[in-house]
């Protein structure tokens, strides 16, 4: 059988395999290698932006009226908020059975928010952000704003111009699919420059915390996302769960950025059958602040650096810190590491000083390897998730087979 007969996933697992060994054999080589994995990633970005643009624009211009639409989209952002808060009470409990310490030496660069109002007010503004700054600077939530409102605007556009929008919308989506194809060759760069550069050798010293955190991440998606889904939809939630761990969550994992994996996501939800009108808005919305990641991010490092001062966490603190976690999680970055400048702003709960909580920064950046790609993988495969339960919500089957295809 020919390599390119393979699904589109044997082929990344074939790409891992082969970029780990390279990176072993030839690790200067494999520093160069890791160019094919920027380039990768720097596509994916490049081509967000205006996807989420012309595809929201021309799915509200061309859709028929539907109220249902509308109360859909609001119960997956309901639904983000509860996964998150849910992946900040995981966390907790997990720091409180296994409490971690952390060796606080060196300090990372950044300026923390200094309050959870400031992280929600960047996310107001980046909405009325000007439209052409928000394409070039990768500003989703400034694309999904305009996207809407010139939607809206031309639903009373001649048919002709619609259909036209709809022709640009079909093609952006190609140059996707395009893109998409050369993943297998992306993550080998990506992770021959991680093996590389990284190595394991920087995680031994804190494989405990890896783990808790690794550990909270999988409680979240293979029991707490399930569980969810089964609420919505009455049906087993394993086939959508896996399905798009594994064609969602694996791209995630080694491209570390929420952003670049929106093409991704919007093509899953495409084979899915999900209805475009939803995904064509929560999937960007969700790149932007569903990060129930970053929740077990913030909550996890927090509680570290509380256990290794000795401070003492009472129960209501640690439910605010759950809460302010979400929703600090939603002002994080869909880049590498974006949730790590945040934790300072949860270490203020407990009166840890910024350059103490700047450490833990600093910790956290020397795990991002593990942390940073498992955090990703759970907060881009969660997104559909979500919006495959809630737009299956009240349907007695499904309206595509959830087995693995290419």
């Amino acid at each position: 059988m020919k390599l390119t007969e393979l699904g589109l996933v044997p082929q990344i697992l074939i790409g891992v395999v082969l970029g780990a060994v390279t990176a072993l054999l030839m690790p200067q080589l494999a520093e160069s290698l890791g160019l094919l994995g920027q380039l990768f990633v720097g596509m994916l970005k490049a081509v967000a932006p205006l996807l989420v643009l012309v595809l929201v624009m021309s799915a509200i211009a061309n859709r028929h009226d539907s109220g249902s639409d509308g109360r859909r989209t609001l119960m997956v952002l309901a639904l983000y908020l509860i996964g998150m808060i849910s992946a900040a009470l995981v966390a907790l409990l997990l720091s409180q059975l296994f409490p971690q310490t952390i060796v606080l030496t060196g300090q990372a660069e950044g300026a923390p928010p200094e309050a959870v109002a400031s992280v929600l007010s960047d996310v107001l503004f980046k909405l009325i952000d000007n439209p052409v700054n928000a394409l070039l600077t990768g500003n989703f939530l400034g694309c999904l704003s305009w996207a809407v409102l010139l939607g809206l605007s031309f639903r009373s556009a001649p048919a002709g111009f619609r259909d036209h929008l709809q022709v640009l919308a079909d093609g952006v989506s190609h140059i996707v699919r395009y893109v998409i194809r050369l993943a297998p060759l992306g993550i080998f760069g990506l992770v021959c420059f991680t093996v590389a550069t990284v190595g394991l050798e920087a995680l031994a010293s804190y494989a405990g915390l890896a783990l808790v955190l690794v550990a909270a991440m999988l409680v979240m998606a293979l029991v707490i996302n399930p569980l969810l889904v089964f609420l919505l939809t009455r049906r087993n939630p394993y086939p959508i769960v896996f399905r798009c761990l594994e064609e969602s969550g694996i791209t995630a994992f080694f491209t570390r950025s929420s952003a670049a994996n929106i093409p991704v996501n919007l093509n899953l939800a495409k084979k899915l059958g999900i209805s475009e009108e939803l995904y064509t808005v929560s999937i960007p919305v969700g790149a932007t602040v569903n990060m129930t990641g970053a929740a077990i991010t913030i909550t996890t490092l927090t509680l570290a650096a509380a256990h290794t001062l000795g401070i003492a966490v009472s129960l209501p603190t640690a439910l605010l810190l759950c809460v302010i976690s979400a929703l600090s999680a939603c002002g994080a970055s869909g880049v590498p590491s974006g949730s790590l400048l945040l934790i300072p702003l949860a270490c203020s709960l407990f009166g840890i000083p910024l350059d103490v909580s700047m450490q833990v920064v600093a910790v956290g950046f020397i795990i991002s390897v593990i942390q940073d790609s498992a955090e990703t993988a759970l907060n881009s495969s969660t997104d559909v998730v979500y919006t495959y339960a809630v737009d299956q919500w009240g349907e007695t089957e499904p309206v595509v087979s959830l087995s693995s295809a290419d």
